[in-house]
């Protein structure tokens, strides 16, 4: 059973990527007074979460000064692969709630699934949404006919049924 944490008092949150394009693993770390939690998830759950934000604080007031200092907190040592996200205003906090569950496969469906709360500025959800759609744009170009990723050799495009390689 994999651990749960909820933090209220964030220092720290950000999202990265460690490795080549193609390669790279995701993650969402948060920090508060010298714990810091890292969680893998995927690059399209970083693009929703940065895409739903930005929806969201669009209808908020703008926030004040964005945090600058987005880089992963070295060691990356992940707790758990994130399942789901959920993410919600509380207004008489003033604070973002952002909630991932764990992944739970099958064979440990018996086990509950681990949470992570946590409570975050808007001005740190602000910038942890700007930097989420910047590391998902950092990554491979897209096909221009089918939209999945071209590695650095093309791929096999499936709106050309297979028949050549796509490079560009």
């Amino acid at each position: 059973m994999s651990e749960s944490f909820d933090i209220t008092d964030v220092d720290h949150l950000t999202a990265g990527a460690i490795g080549e394009p193609g390669k790279r693993v995701f993650y969402l770390q948060a920090a508060s007074a010298g714990q810091v939690v890292s969680l893998r998830l995927e690059k399209a759950q970083v693009a929703a979460l940065a895409t739903y934000l930005t929806a969201m604080l669009a209808d908020l007031p703008p926030p004040a000064d964005l945090p600058d200092d987005l880089d992963l907190i070295e060691p990356v040592v992940p707790e758990w692969v994130v399942g789901s996200l959920g993410v919600s205003y509380d207004e008489t906090a003033d604070r973002v709630v952002l909630v991932a569950e764990e992944l739970v496969v099958e064979e440990d469906a018996a086990a509950a699934a681990a949470s992570f709360r946590i409570l975050a500025t808007r001005e740190q959800m602000a910038a942890l949404s700007a930097h989420g759609a910047g590391l998902v744009a950092a990554g491979r170009p897209p096909c221009a006919l089918c939209g999945q990723p071209l590695d650095p050799e093309g791929h096999v495009c499936v709106r050309l049924n297979g028949h050549r390689r796509q490079t560009s």
